[in-house]
């Protein structure tokens, strides 16, 4: 068998296979004689079908299957002789096979780049040092003051007000007729000044009393948020029913044991502060892994297969259509495809291939390894993530060994990383501020 590798690019290559006329003969003659023994043709006993009517009768699949297998040995032969490290899928259009002469075929591959040793020792990092403030804080109170908020009917025989909530019916038209997008609802609850049809429809309604019927014609305008309704002029017919007041319950005590877990409002502020500081070291470990793969990915210079950049994309992709599936919705309904995804989100993908050849390189050139203790540790690490028993992850990885392989390597990378960072120097700063602005 000859095999011989010609250079298309630092990562692609195409070998070449010829495979003796010899070995062809062989593996249909084997073919054959398997068939003679299995065979049912009529006329024939079992075992006693002349090759002459079995080739007449099953030629093309018996060609069909001693292909296959010709193509699966050889190939495999050919990676261990040329000792090429394929990524991804090869490129094969097999021939027809031919009882006479050799077969041949061509195998489109990709590899993992040549990458030289990387310096990634004394890069300079920053870490900002998080800490939990009072705006911080009063925010999270607040957000679950507003989880608690009951609304009550407006006892006072008054208008509607900014920020009242109001129960209204509504229907919108266009031209006369029903308008899909804004169907007949009835006892439908709105905050005004929250904009949840129009800010126009708010607007209006302010200074209105319960049991007022309002019409109104809006042009949504092209860059409205409901695409649906974006550049239609609608006119809705809108009952209003009742005006409910925001109450908000006081931040105590009391406050703290509808939370359903907590005795006294300390408790809920201690562990507002350590969810907050769980962000924050999650925040630091994302900005100083920027920093790193910034710095060595400007240093070292090395093509990209493309099968790599593929699969990273398609992880991507598949990502976006189970969240929009979480949510009921459709790439479609979002006015997405896979190809404006994946156009969308190609540098990302890029920057994840040469993040992962990065840590591979220094994870072969440090000889890192994974010792049993290190790998347990990544099992409860996991299992405390997901809130499953320890025992049902090491089940999860056991029972498959191509899973089991990634998440030891996942483990390698974090080594790869700590590495680096325990190499770097690393000057501690004071975040920047954020503020919030409201528009």
């Amino acid at each position: 068998m000859q095999f011989k590798v010609e250079d298309v690019s630092g990562v692609k290559k195409v070998l070449h296979v010829e495979i003796p006329e010899d070995t062809v003969v062989r593996e249909l003659d084997n073919a054959y004689k398997q068939l003679k023994k299995t065979a049912k043709v009529k006329g024939f006993r079992p075992g006693k079908t002349p090759r002459s009517v079995l080739e007449r009768m099953f030629k093309k699949d018996v060609h069909n299957d001693v292909s296959s297998k010709l193509l699966q040995d050889s190939f495999m032969e050919a990676l261990k002789e040329t000792d090429l490290n394929i990524v991804g899928n090869p490129e094969i259009d097999p021939p027809q096979l031919d009882e006479k002469g050799p077969y041949k075929y061509d195998a489109t591959v990709e590899i993992k780049p040549d990458i030289d040793n990387i310096d990634f020792k004394g890069l300079a990092l920053k870490k900002a040092l998080y800490q939990v403030t009072d705006e911080e804080m009063d925010a999270q109170l607040q957000m679950l003051q507003k989880n608690l908020a009951q609304q009550i009917p407006a006892t006072d025989d008054r208008g509607v007000e900014e920020n009242d909530f109001v129960l209204i019916d509504f229907e919108g038209f266009e031209n006369g007729k029903p308008f899909s997008e804004t169907q007949k609802t009835e006892n439908f609850t709105m905050k005004i000044g929250a904009g949840a049809i129009s800010k126009t429809l708010d607007e209006i309604l302010i200074g209105k009393k319960p049991g007022e019927d309002i019409e109104i014609t809006i042009n949504f305008p092209e860059d409205h948020f409901n695409e649906k309704l974006a550049n239609h002029e609608i006119t809705f017919h809108v009952k209003l029913h009742e005006i409910r007041e925001e109450v908000l319950p006081e931040i105590d005590d009391e406050f703290a044991k509808k939370l359903g877990q907590y005795e006294t409002l300390g408790e809920v502020k201690n562990a507002i502060t350590e969810n907050l500081k769980q962000g924050y070291e999650k925040r630091v470990e994302q900005e100083l892994n920027e920093q790193i793969f910034q710095e060595l990915i400007e240093k070292t210079e090395f093509e990209l297969p493309q099968s790599m950049i593929e699969y990273e994309l398609n992880g991507i992709i598949d990502e976006v259509e189970k969240t929009l599936s979480y949510y009921n919705k459709s790439m479609e309904d979002e006015g997405f495809t896979r190809e404006s995804l994946a156009e969308k989100h190609l540098d990302t993908a890029e920057k994840k291939v040469r993040r992962h050849l990065i840590l591979d390189k220094i994870i072969d050139q440090e000889e890192l390894t994974l010792s049993d203790k290190e790998l347990d540790a990544g099992f409860s690490e996991m299992a405390q993530a997901v809130n499953q028993p320890v025992e049902a992850i090491k089940s999860y990885y056991n029972q498959n060994q191509s899973n089991l392989d990634f998440f030891k390597h996942t483990l390698l990378e974090k080594q790869a990383i700590k590495l680096i960072i325990d190499s770097s120097t690393i000057e501690e700063i004071e975040p920047k501020l954020e503020k919030n602005t409201e528009s």
